[in-house]
């Protein structure tokens, strides 16, 4: 079955009745990710997914120039693109790391759209850009999202962690969900990788809103009353955030199917 297939949904049906807490306005975590990025590089920084990634190579080896977590440099990139090599935003970013043309990229040595786009050239951009802020921000990994995502100068140099823009405090959050998703099954340091065959995922759309609680309570209550899938989600583009389901293979795609069918979703 295709992934392009399309998934009638009884939505607003369902959240009345099963999910009344999507729909409420609340912050998208009320997690203190300051203190979880604090914590993240303490302990878990140095742990390794149990998966091997399309461009591992480029991932270490961007992270180990820039002393960076590798987790970390794959965190932000499964969140900006799902390791798309080939995104493109309407705010001019590209590739894999979501780098703005022209000027972040320039900054970076990058000198040409197409340089831009190759996967490795993106990924050590990205990092490098990472590493410049985590410097001016005292390593602090809260602080450097948040200037990724707005641009330091929309966050300052000497910014308190509570007074950065709301949407740079949700992308610090929406960064570490994505980073718990790398890391939810990992090996430490050292220990061999397991490889699992056919990753990257694909990834079905299951529904999109204009507002990431609404998805993030979304994707909460269904992932709770069906854990056997995979779902997960995206910002996928300004004012869009996708609810997806993520398969490795078409039998995957079909069980899955079958679960939200179950659940009240039916797919024509």
């Amino acid at each position: 079955m295709k992934a392009s297939s399309v998934l009638v949904l009884f939505v607003m049906f369902f959240l009345f009745f099963h999910a009344p807490k999507a729909f409420a306005r609340l912050e998208i975590d009320q997690r203190d990710y300051n203190q979880a990025w604090k914590n993240y590089l303490a302990g878990d920084s140095s742990k390794k997914p149990d998966r091997i990634y399309q461009y591992e190579d480029c991932f270490k080896k961007a992270a180990q120039e820039n002393d960076l977590p590798f987790s970390l440099v794959l965190a932000v990139a499964r969140g900006e693109s799902f390791f798309n090599p080939k995104a493109m935003s309407k705010k001019s970013c590209y590739g894999i790391m979501q780098i703005q043309w022209p000027g972040t990229a320039k900054d970076m040595g990058i000198t040409s759209l197409t340089d831009l786009m190759d996967p490795c050239k993106n990924i050590a951009a990205g990092a490098k850009y990472l590493r410049l802020l985590m410097n001016r921000y005292d390593d602090n990994i809260h602080l450097a999202l948040a200037g990724y995502n707005h641009g330091p100068g929309a966050i300052g140099k000497n910014p308190s962690v509570d007074d950065i823009p709301e949407g740079a405090q949700w992308y610090s959050g929406y960064i570490h969900h994505h980073l718990e998703k790398i890391l939810k099954k990992n090996v430490p340091a050292g220990k061999p990788i397991k490889i699992t065959p056919g990753y990257p995922e694909q990834k079905l759309e299951i529904i999109a809103f204009n507002q990431p609680y609404r998805a993030k309570g979304f994707y909460d209550t269904i992932q709770a009353r069906a854990s056997s899938i995979n779902l997960d989600w995206f910002r996928s583009g300004p004012g869009r955030f996708q609810v997806v389901m993520l398969y490795n293979s078409d039998a995957e795609l079909n069980s899955g199917l079958q679960v939200l069918n179950d659940l009240g979703f039916k797919n024509n």
